[in-house]
């Protein structure tokens, strides 16, 4: 019945309430979350931060529909998906939330277009030629569709990766370490296209990185240690953060 709920609740895109999530069993249990709530409104752009093992990346997989809390609940503009069968919320993801990774996950034998095209076809389906192109259009790929990802500079990969995911048309967009293998000038670039789907179309983006100067890109920040959410940070600058990261050893 969580399918019935309305699609807005309260102005909320992704809620998450009382989020644990727990590896292992025993003494050997790792508490990578413990007890984390946390709300991204419409239209906004938050970074997530801290040290290596503070539970951020879990809690973008979380929040994602691509790891299962523990205990707690994850529920995007009302719906909880947190207890969803895996084939309800595989249907959910595709058509509500997309998915950037750090490391591209392209097929090099395929063209730009394929690759695009892929989480559709893997699902059953066949994204409309049209969107398709109007997606690597909107990364500034008008033109490469054709080409393989071997011919692309990393920046270029990047942004078929956000192609890939924007082709859907998510109101979400979760993205881990979009920065961290691109040089500065081309992590420029891609920031401010994630920037500009947040102010231009409305798109609520939550992302994962260790870097202060991306981090000032959004409007927030969340800084995680320990699996908790221990400081928050509107407006930020990477001086800012900076020194909010030292504190915390990240």
């Amino acid at each position: 019945m969580a399918e019935m709920v309305t699609d807005v609740e309260a102005g909320i895109a992704v809620r998450a309430e009382d989020l644990h999530r727990e590896y292992g069993r025993g003494t050997a249990a790792v508490r990578a979350l413990r007890g984390v709530s946390v709300a991204f409104a419409p239209g906004t752009f938050t970074a997530v931060m801290g040290p290596s093992g503070s539970g951020k990346t879990t809690l973008l997989h979380c929040l994602a529909g691509m790891d299962r809390p523990t205990r707690g609940s994850v529920r995007w503009g009302g719906v909880e998906v947190s207890r969803l069968p895996e084939r309800r919320l595989a249907t959910l993801r595709r058509s509500r939330v997309g998915f950037v990774f750090q490391a591209f996950n392209l097929m090099p034998a395929m063209t730009v277009a394929q690759n695009v095209e892929l989480p559709g076809r893997l699902a059953g389906e066949r994204p409309e030629r049209g969107r398709v192109l109007d997606a690597l259009e909107r990364v500034g790929l008008a033109g490469r569709e054709r080409h393989r990802p071997g011919q692309l500079s990393g920046g270029q990969q990047q942004r078929v990766a956000i192609a890939r995911a924007l082709v859907s048309r998510p109101r979400v967009l979760f993205v881990d370490e979009p920065t961290g293998a691109l040089d500065r000038a081309t992590g420029h670039e891609i920031l401010a296209l994630l920037r500009a789907g947040v102010d231009q179309e409305g798109r609520t983006c939550v992302m994962v990185t260790h870097d202060p100067v991306a981090a000032g890109y959004a409007d927030r920040v969340l800084l995680l240690a320990d699996g908790l959410v221990v400081d928050e940070l509107d407006r930020p600058t990477a001086a800012l953060v900076g020194e909010r990261l030292s504190r915390l050893g990240g």
